[in-house]
């Protein structure tokens, strides 16, 4: 078994399993995680979401840039002057 098939295996609850444990810093046990093991783990995360075709906002670590680029004020939104 290669790292590809192992990935596709991978239940949806362990992929949230290893979610919250890089998240906490702790496996579901309490125990903690070792520096070497979250890296493995968010590595898991990344190509878990890859292979199982999970839309780009709704992957680990999604920074939505173009929610304010280029966007003006907004009706609730007034220019604060401090002077």
């Amino acid at each position: 078994m290669n790292l590809d098939d192992l990935i596709r295996s991978l239940t949806p609850e362990v992929y949230e399993n290893l979610k919250n444990a890089v998240a906490t810093g702790r496996w579901p046990n309490g125990r903690k995680l070792e520096e070497g093991q979250r890296e493995l783990c968010m590595e898991a995360i990344i190509w878990y979401e890859n292979a199982h075709n999970i839309a780009a906002d709704q992957r680990t670590g999604y920074i939505d840039l173009g929610s304010k680029a280029g966007k003006g004020k907004g009706p609730d939104e007034q220019v604060l002057t401090i002077k």
